[in-house]
C-alpha cells in the first residue's frame, strides 16, 4: 500500500496525540476511585452514604462516576497501571480524532489546530473519569455538526453519560445551544438539515435520560451543586482559574489568541451557534482550569476554518502522486516515529512507581499498614484517596478528595481548623478523637504537634510525618 505523504502526517499527528495523551497517574481522586470500583465490583452494590471516612460515616454520596470506577478497577485488575495509562490514553486520543473530523483544512491546518487544543487541555489528562466526559461531548460536536443522521443516538449516550460522571449536564448544554441556534435560523428562513422540532425532541428525549441512573432525580441538580460549592473554588487548584506565568496554560492562552486574532484577520463569520459555544467556553476557561478541555474542542474548528479561508487561495496545488520511492521513505520514517513514541510512552509507563513515591507518601503509609494506627487517624486532604486505597477497611480517613461529601463547613471549620495550626488547632482532633496525623512535615499543624508533649513523632522522611498522641 502507497502511504502518502497526507496519510503519513495524519497518522504522526494521531501518534502524537497518544504519547502527550499517555501520563503518569498522579491525580489525587484516582485511588479513591479505583478503591470504589473495587467496593462495587466485589459487592456488586452501588454505595449511596459514605464508608471510607469516620468523620462522615453515612453521610449522602452521590456516586454520580460510579460505571467511570467500575472500567478503572477493571482495567486495573486486567493489566494494572498500564493498562490503564494506554486506555485512556488511546481515549483522549479518540477524543481528538472526533475533533479532526470536525476540522476544516485537513491535513495540515487541522493538524495544527487539534494539536494546540491538546497541548491547552493536557494538563488536565490522565487515568480520570472527566476524560470520558470530554470524548462524550466530542461525539456530541461531531453528531450535531457532521452525522445529523445519527441524533438518535444522543439519547442513549445520555444514558451511558450520566452513569460515568456528572459531565453529562455538558452534554444538554451543547444540544441546547444547536436547538437555539436552529430556531434562530428557522425563524429567519434559513434551510438546515434538521428542523427545531426534530432537535427540540433529541433534547427532550436526552433530558428525561438523565433519570436512568442509580442516583435517580438527584443527578439533575448534582452538577449545579458542584458549581457552587465554595470550598471547592477556594481550595481546589483545577478550579482555580488559570495562570499563564505557568507554562503548562501557555497552550491556552495560544488557542484563545491565536482563535480571536484569526477571526479578526480573515474575516469569515461563524455561526451563531458557534458564537454562543465560543464566548460560553471561553469565559468559563478563563474562570476554571478544569474549562479549558471543553474549550479546546469547541474552538480548534472555528481556529482551522478561519485559517483555512485566510490562507488557502495563497497556497500552490499540492502534488498528490505517490512514488514508489517516496512510500517507502514515508513508511521507514512512520516506523521510526512509532518506535519513538512506543519507547516514549514505556518510559511513562516504567515511572509510574517513581511518581507514587514522589507524589505520594508511600513510605509512611507503608509505615502505618505494618505498625495499625492506634486510634482515628488524621490525614492531609490531598491524601486521603491513596490512603483509601492503601489502608481501606482497616483505616478510615479523617478526610479525602470528595469534597461535595464533606461540605463546605467540614472543610473550613474542621478540616482546615485544625491544619492551619491555629489557636483551636486541638478542638477538631479532640472532636473526633484523632491519635494518629498523617501530615507533611512543613504544614502549621506539623509544627504545633511537634511542640505539644501530648504528641510524639513515630515516623519521619521528607514526606510525610506520622505523630501518635502518648
Amino acid at each position: 500500500m502507497f502511504l502518502s505523504t497526507r496519510r503519513l502526517f495524519t497518522a504522526i499527528l494521531f501518534l502524537a496525540l497518544c504519547v502527550i495523551a499517555a501520563r503518569e497517574i498522579s491525580d489525587p481522586d484516582f485511588w479513591w476511585h479505583l478503591r470504589t470500583g473495587q467496593f462495587i465490583f466485589e459487592t456488586r452494590a452501588i454505595p449511596h452514604t459514605d464508608i471510607f471516612s469516620f468523620t462522615n460515616e453515612g453521610r449522602p454520596w452521590v456516586t454520580h462516576e460510579w460505571l467511570s470506577e467500575v472500567v478503572i478497577y477493571a482495567l486495573y485488575a486486567l493489566g494494572s497501571f498500564p493498562a490503564l495509562m494506554l486506555t485512556f490514553a488511546a481515549i483522549i486520543a479518540l477524543t481528538f480524532a472526533f475533533v479532526y473530523a470536525r476540522t476544516p483544512g485537513k491535513p495540515y491546518i487541522a493538524a495544527f489546530a487539534v494539536l494546540l487544543a491538546a497541548l491547552a487541555a493536557a494538563p488536565t489528562f490522565g487515568a480520570r473519569p472527566q476524560m470520558l466526559t470530554l470524548l462524550l461531548g466530542s461525539i456530541f460536536l461531531y453528531v450535531l455538526d457532521k452525522r445529523r443522521d445519527l441524533l438518535w443516538l444522543l439519547p442513549p449516550l445520555t444514558i451511558l453519560w450520566v452513569n460515568l460522571h456528572s459531565g453529562y449536564a455538558l452534554g444538554l448544554v451543547i444540544v441546547a445551544v444547536y436547538l437555539f441556534g436552529e430556531i434562530v435560523a428557522a425563524v429567519s428562513g434559513q434551510r438546515s438539515a434538521v428542523s427545531p422540532r426534530q432537535l427540540g425532541i433529541i433534547f427532550a428525549l436526552c433530558l428525561g435520560a438523565v433519570l436512568f441512573n442509580p442516583n435517580g432525580a438527584a443527578m439533575y441538580v448534582y452538577p449545579f451543586e458542584t458549581l457552587t460549592s465554595r470550598a471547592m473554588q477556594a481550595y481546589i487548584q483545577e478550579w482555580f482559574s488559570p495562570d499563564f506565568h505557568q507554562i503548562e496554560f501557555q497552550p491556552f492562552a495560544w488557542l484563545l489568541i491565536g482563535t480571536l486574532a484569526a477571526m479578526a484577520f480573515a474575516g469569515k463569520r461563524i455561526t451563531l451557534t458557534q458564537t454562543i459555544l465560543l464566548a460560553g467556553f471561553t469565559l468559563a476557561a478563563l474562570r476554571s482550569a478544569r474549562n479549558i478541555p471543553i474549550f479546546a474542542i469547541i474552538a480548534a474548528p472555528i481556529l482551522a476554518e478561519q485559517l483555512w479561508h485566510l490562507i488557502a487561495a495563497r497556497m500552490p496545488p499540492e502534488n498528490r502522486r505517490v512514488t514508489r520511492g517516496m512510500a517507502i521513505v514515508n513508511w521507514l520514517i512512520l516506523a521510526l516515529v512509532i518506535a519513538a513514541s512506543a519507547a516514549r510512552v514505556g518510559m511513562i509507563v516504567l515511572n509510574q512507581s517513581a511518581v507514587e513515591r514522589a507524589k505520594y507518601p508511600a513510605a509512611a503509609v507503608e509505615f502505618l499498614h505494618t505498625r495499625a494506627p492506634r486510634g482515628a487517624l488524621y490525614n492531609e486532604y490531598g491524601w486521603g484517596g491513596y490512603v483509601i486505597w492503601r489502608l481501606y477497611p482497616a483505616t478510615r480517613v479523617f478526610i479525602d478528595g470528595r469534597a461535595d461529601v464533606y461540605g463546605d463547613a467540614f472543610i473550613e471549620d474542621v478540616y482546615l481548623k485544625a491544619y492551619r495550626g491555629g489557636a483551636d488547632w486541638r478542638a477538631p482532633l479532640e472532636q473526633y478523637a484523632v491519635r494518629v496525623v498523617l501530615i507533611e512535615p512543613g504544614a502549621p499543624l506539623a509544627a504545633q504537634l511537634a511542640r505539644d508533649p501530648e504528641w510524639q513523632s513515630v515516623y519521619a522522611d521528607r514526606q510525610a510525618v506520622v505523630f501518635e498522641k502518648r
